[in-house]
Order: C-alpha cells, then structure tokens, then sequence
C-alpha cells in the first residue's frame, strides 16, 4: 500500500514547507472552532472585559479542548481504520511492522495539531488556580503561552524529517525534538517556581502542573523512541491514554475549582 493513497503525506513525499502550509490550515480550522464555541457558551449576562481571568473561563476552555482532541481522534481512527483494512493483505510479520511504521508518521501528524491547540489552554487551566493579577502575570503567561506553542511546533518539524518512503531520519529529528525539550525544561521550571511561590498551598494547581508536566515527558519520551525499532502500536496506546487521562484529569480539577469558586461567590 502507498502511505499516500490513504493517509495525507509527509514531508519526505512532498517537502516540508507543504507539510506546515497544511499543518497551520488544520490549524485555522480549529480556531475557527474555538471562536464559534466560545461565542455559543460566553454567558452574555457578564459584561465583556478582555482581561477576564482564566479561572472565569474554564467551561470555555475545556469545551475547546474536547472538541480539538475529538475532532482529531475522530481523524485518527478513520486513518487507523484504513491501515487495519490492509493488514489482511499482508502476511509477512516485518512488512506488517514497515506499515505500522511508515503510517505512524502520517497518522501521528494529527496529534501535533490537537496538541498546539490544546497544550497552551491547559497550561491556562493549570494555572487559572493561582488567581494571579493580569497585569502583573502577563510576562508569566506570555512566557508559558510561547514556549507551549514552539514545544508542540518543533515536536511537529521534527516528526516531518522523514525520507521519501517515510523512514524516520534520527539525527535530523532528535535535532529539533532537543527544541521542543528545552521548551518543556522552560515549563517544568516556571511552574515549579510558581508552586514554590505560592507556598505549596495551591494543592489543585501542584496535581494539574503534575499532570501537564508528567504527559508532556511521556509525550517526548515517546518521540524520543521513535528511532528506535519498536512497535509503533504501543506509541499510540500510550499516547491515547495519556492524553485521555490528562485531559480529563485538569478538567475535573479544573471544574471542581471553578465550581467552588463560583460557589464562593454567589454566596457573598
């Protein structure tokens, strides 16, 4: 089977400046999704204000993060499905695992654009707890925002320096993926640092920036084996769990909170 008759290509087939012109399309789509839900589910009896805090908004943003990791999982398995429609037709164990392979950097392509959506609106959720003054935790945010965003960009070039038959090229992808690690270190550190500064009394925000932090290092671990001769099928349990279990993880915590904090304020 060519990769390319069932699955969208890689950057060895077409070059990658096609591959990121696709990337930011799908990319546009899933804002454009974003903008819609968030127009349908803003409570209009709140006045509009710009700086609204996160924790306000987490309804909003756990809607946009379902929606983008639905919406992509639903592309996954349909590209999932046209592989297991094949499988029949080949006996040989090693060519079951070429396929396997080569159609993980075509299916997994998806994965990136759920994650550039979604990794910058749960470090939000993540951090929405602390409460913090929007003057004074812009650069804070800012900072987390832009590294979220390359680290997911940088993991995406990386898994697009393949070869034209979709193998896997290490140095090249170890190169980019060392970007998308510092960008994690970034991460790991400045919530550390927050949690330190809040007097280990934020419980709710240390478990969420557990969770972001624990995922993103499967995540990368995960690229990191990559290279390595393994069945790629295990790459895509892992990371499917991962993703299930730390989205709805910040999403309960991150609902229970805000709950509780409109709670609070309804009674006074």
């Amino acid at each position: 089977m060519e990769i390319a008759d069932s699955f969208i290509p890689t950057a060895g087939a077409v070059g990658l400046l096609p591959m990121v012109t696709y990337f930011f399309m799908v990319v546009a789509m899933f804002i454009s999704l974003g903008i819609f839900i968030t127009a349908i589910t803003q409570n209009r009896s709140q006045p509009s204000n710009l700086t609204v805090h996160p924790q306000q908004l987490v309804p909003t943003l756990l809607a946009v993060v379902s929606a983008s990791t639905g919406l992509v999982y639903y592309l996954i398995q349909l590209h999932y499905h046209d592989l297991l429609a094949e499988f029949p037709t080949v006996s040989d164990a090693t060519d079951r695992q070429t396929l396997i392979r080569e159609s993980y950097n075509a299916i997994g392509q998806y994965r990136y654009v759920a994650w550039f959506m979604t990794a910058p609106l749960l470090l939000l959720l993540v951090i929405a707890p602390l409460r913090l003054p929007w003057e004074s935790s812009k650069r804070l945010l800012t900072g987390l925002l832009a590294a979220a965003l390359l680290m997911v960009f940088t993991g995406y070039i990386g898994h697009q320096q393949v070869s034209f038959d979709n193998e896997i090229q290490p140095g090249p992808k170890l190169g980019w993926g060392s970007i998308s690690l510092v960008c994690y270190g970034y991460i790991s550190i400045t919530l550390y640092r927050r949690w330190k500064a809040s007097g280990q009394a934020q419980g709710h925000f240390r478990t969420m920036a557990l969770l972001f932090v624990g995922s993103w290092g499967i995540y990368l671990l995960g690229y990191g084996l990559t290279v390595l001769p393994i069945d790629f099928n295990w790459l895509h349990i892992t990371y499917t769990i991962t993703d299930v279990t730390s989205q709805i993880g910040i999403g309960l915590i991150s609902y229970v909170t805000w709950s509780d904090s409109k709670s609070m304020t309804l009674a006074k």
